[in-house]
């Protein structure tokens, strides 16, 4: 079994030194799903909600939250991410959002935690800015989907379970 990287000896959480590891690019994806009632997705999707674009906004919050992971989450490194994008796909038939980050660098360490709190904080938004209009909007499904590179290699969930959402 593998061991924990952000454990030392005597079992205290340290970071991880990467400063010997080889520069190689980096990906991660990862998605959230948001569930909400049909007449909140439709009045984001007619542009009717009063905090104004819902979508525009979720994007320019998981861009930011990409590049400050390190300051949220203990132990992670500063990155020089070279990409963040966010894609936000409406699921009316399920009244669901679908966010789906992707983060890429060069660099000696992996993006999957910028990923996964890119996704996260995306959703977050869509809440904070919809609370007034429902408060049981539900986040879910906040995973890790892809990443390349490093030691570790490849990994990928099986396609299959992702399209299962987007049906």
């Amino acid at each position: 079994m593998t061991e924990f990287t952000h454990i030392n000896a005597q079992g205290e959480a340290n970071m991880v030194d990467v400063s010997l590891k080889q520069d190689t690019v980096r990906e991660a994806r990862a998605e959230a799903l948001v569930t909400m009632s049909q007449n909140t997705l439709t009045m984001i999707l007619n542009g009717q909600h009063h905090k104004g674009d819902v979508f525009a906004t979720a994007r320019i919050a998981g861009i930011q939250a990409a590049k400050k992971t390190w300051e949220l989450i203990p132990l992670c490194h500063p990155l020089l991410l070279s990409k963040v994008e966010i894609n936000i796909c409406p699921l009316p038939e399920s009244n669901q959002v679908r966010i789906e980050s992707y983060c890429k660098l060069t660099g000696k360490t992996g993006v999957e935690m910028e990923a996964l709190t890119a996704a996260s904080v995306a959703a977050l938004t869509i809440y904070d800015m919809c609370k007034a209009v429902q408060k049981d909007i539900v986040i879910e499904q906040i995973r890790l989907l892809e990443k390349c590179g490093g030691k570790s290699g490849y990994f990928c969930v099986p396609q299959e379970t992702i399209n299962e959402i987007t049906k």
